[in-house]
């Protein structure tokens, strides 16, 4: 810590009104000390005039200025020449740091204007340009400095200002951060758990019915309940791995996207529900998070469609890849009732809203509804320049 640092600490601990006080008292000690006692009372009182109002200089700067003004024209006409007419200087520096620039040219002008009639009056041997020339350069520098106080003090409230701003924006920012990935890490988890364990019941609900009539079939629907469940598992590590420096998994096992699809066809197939898969144009060069948002759009549209249509309804997903967008089609040939549509209690499904803000993050609108010749259809284009890596 340096000595510079040491004075403005102690500075700042003392009342600025003590500050303002040492002018004023070295004024009158000067005045008490060098002027004779027949001189001393009316020098004195007009020290006085000049130099105790700079001690309200900050609260009150104007009424200040107009004090020590009204003093110095007293001054004047008394004819006493006083040290105590600098504080003119200083009362002149506080109105500038303290007004516009037409309060400060008039504040200017004034004293300049007093500089004037003393250099008339007291200038010696008629020498007049000499003590006007500096006394005009002092009225200027005193103005001067008091504008670059104004305009420092202008500056510094402006980056405060802005830096709280900044603040506030980051702090704003940061927040939404969190709650798209809340929304992110929520719809992934019901994508999961709602689409494996429909899975899951359907095959449970077919090993139940087959366990007498074809043991085979039973057995193999449980080793495929069992695979369900560890891929569940698995998914719901990879897509919670993020909130865990140490969680392996993430890495071990990429995230599904379009090469998974027909996996995931034949996992539906095995519930109860047939599903034809077709994927048009070449998939290599689709980011990874819009692939994921492929799989997870169709892995819920099927899972609806697991969920709500009939026993015998065929499932139909097309996939359709080009240079800027990725086309999402997945209809059925089921009839189902208003009841049973999944749009038709939008307050308490999750769906299809998760949906709709998957598409949105890729400047896609979804359209979900009953097709004309029956079942139901799920439609959406991915377009891959609207950005969405975050909110896949």
């Amino acid at each position: 810590m340096g000595v510079w640092d040491v004075t403005v600490r102690h500075r700042d601990r003392v009342p600025p009104l003590v500050w303002d006080s040492v002018l004023p008292a070295l004024l009158l000690l000067n005045v008490v000390t060098t002027y004779p006692a027949r001189e001393l009372p009316v020098a004195a009182a007009l020290t006085a005039a000049l130099a105790l109002p700079l001690v309200w200089r900050r609260r009150a700067p104007f009424a200040v200025f107009a004090a020590v003004v009204a003093a110095a024209a007293v001054q004047w006409l008394a004819d006493v020449q006083l040290p105590a007419d600098v504080a003119l200087l200083v009362a002149l520096y506080t109105a500038a740091a303290h007004t516009g620039r037409r309060g400060t040219l008039l504040a200017a002008a004034v004293v300049e204007g007093g500089a004037v009639l003393a250099c008339l009056r007291w200038a010696s041997d008629g020498a007049f340009l000499t003590p006007f020339v500096a006394l005009s350069a002092t009225v200027v520098a005193a103005a001067v400095l008091g504008v670059n106080v104004r305009t420092g003090r202008a500056y510094l409230a402006a980056v405060q200002e802005r830096a709280e701003r900044l603040a506030l924006h980051q702090e704003q920012q940061a927040l939404l951060a969190v709650a798209e990935e809340r929304a992110r890490i929520a719809r992934e988890v019901h994508d999961i758990v709602t689409h494996n364990l429909s899975v899951m019941v359907a095959l449970t609900d077919a090993a139940v019915y087959a366990q007498h009539r074809s043991p085979d079939r039973a057995t193999a629907a449980m080793l495929q309940i069992s695979e369900t469940g560890r891929q569940a598992l698995t998914d719901m590590r990879r897509s919670l791995g993020v909130l865990r420096a140490d969680e392996p998994d993430a890495e071990r096992h990429p995230l599904p996207g379009i090469d998974r699809l027909a996996a995931l066809a034949d996992q539906m197939a095995a519930a109860g529900l047939p599903t034809r898969l077709e994927v048009r144009g070449g998939h290599a060069r689709v980011p990874a998070s819009a692939q994921l948002t492929v799989y997870r759009m169709v892995q819920e549209a099927l899972t609806n469609t697991l969920k709500h249509a009939p026993a015998g309804t065929r499932a139909t997903v097309l996939v359709e890849c080009s240079a800027g967008s990725v086309g999402v089609e997945v209809s059925d040939d089921g009839p189902r009732s208003a009841a049973a549509l999944p749009a038709a209690a939008p307050s308490s499904g999750h769906g299809i809203p998760g949906m709709r803000e998957r598409a949105a993050a890729y400047g896609g609108t979804l359209r979900a509804g009953p097709l004309p010749g029956g079942g139901w259809g799920v439609r959406t284009r991915l377009l891959l320049g609207s950005g969405g890596t975050g909110a896949a």
